[in-house]
C-alpha cells in the first residue's frame, strides 16, 4: 500500500499515541490500527511516517530515551555527579513506560547517544584508556537496572521475591540492612562504580 500524499498527523504525535497504547495495554496490543484509532485517523495515514510496525516501535524506543530530563550542571559539581544525575533521569524515563521497556533492548537507539557520550568523555579527568570502560559500565548499570525494575513493574512483581530467610540468611541480612529504596540502591551502586576510577 502506498503512502498518502499528505501527512494527516505528525510522526511525533503518532509515536506518542503508540507509546500511550503500550503504556495502557502492553506491546502485544500495539498495532497500526490501534494507533490510528487513538489518533482518530485510518491506519493507512500512518504509512506516511512508518514503513511498518517495527519502524514505529523503533521510534517509540527513541522517544523514551528523549524524554529523559537532562540535568543542568550546577556550580562546580564533578562530572561523576552529572553522570549519576543523567543516569537516574534515563532510568526514570524507562520506568515511566515500564510496559515499553523491552523496546530499549530490541531497538536500542545508540546512534542518538553518540554525541552525548562524546561530550561526557571530554570531561573525564582520567586516562583515556579508562574512558570506554566507564562508558560501558555506566550504560550497562543504567539500562540493566531500568529494565529489571521495569519488568517487575510491568508484571506487578516485587523486585526481590519472597524467600525463606532461614534458607538464605546472608541475603536476608543484606536486604534487611539496606535502608535505600530501589532508585537509591541504583544510585549508590553507580556512585561506587565511578569512585573506583
Amino acid at each position: 500500500m502506498g503512502r498518502p500524499q499528505k501527512p494527516i498527523i505528525s510522526k511525533e504525535r503518532a509515536t506518542r499515541a503508540a507509546l500511550e497504547v503500550i503504556d495502557m495495554q502492553g506491546i502485544d496490543a500495539l498495532s497500526l490500527d490501534a494507533v490510528a484509532k487513538k489518533l482518530g485517523v485510518r491506519a493507512p495515514s500512518l504509512y506516511y511516517h512508518f514503513r511498518n510496525k517495527a519502524e514505529l516501535l523503533s521510534e517509540v524506543a527513541r522517544l523514551i530515551l528523549m524524554e529523559a530530563a537532562v540535568p543542568m550542571p550546577e556550580g562546580t559539581a564533578h562530572w561523576r555527579e552529572h553522570v549519576v544525575a543523567l543516569s537516574v533521569s534515563v532510568r526514570r524515563s524507562v520506568l515511566r513506560h515500564a510496559k515499553a521497556a523491552p523496546l530499549i533492548l530490541q531497538f536500542f537507539p545508540r546512534h542518538l547517544l553518540l554525541a552525548a557520550y562524546d561530550n561526557w568523555l571530554a570531561h573525564y579527568d582520567l586516562p583515556v584508556e579508562q574512558h570506554m570502560v566507564i562508558m560501558e559500565g555506566v550504560e550497562k548499570l543504567t539500562f540493566g537496572s531500568a529494565l529489571f525494575a521495569a519488568m517487575s513493574r510491568a508484571q506487578n512483581l516485587d523486585p526481590m521475591p519472597e524467600f525463606d530467610p532461614r534458607r538464605l540468611p546472608h541475603l536476608a541480612q543484606a536486604v534487611q540492612a539496606n535502608a535505600l529504596d530501589e532508585e537509591g540502591t541504583f544510585k549508590a551502586a553507580l556512585e561506587r562504580f565511578l569512585a573506583a576510577f
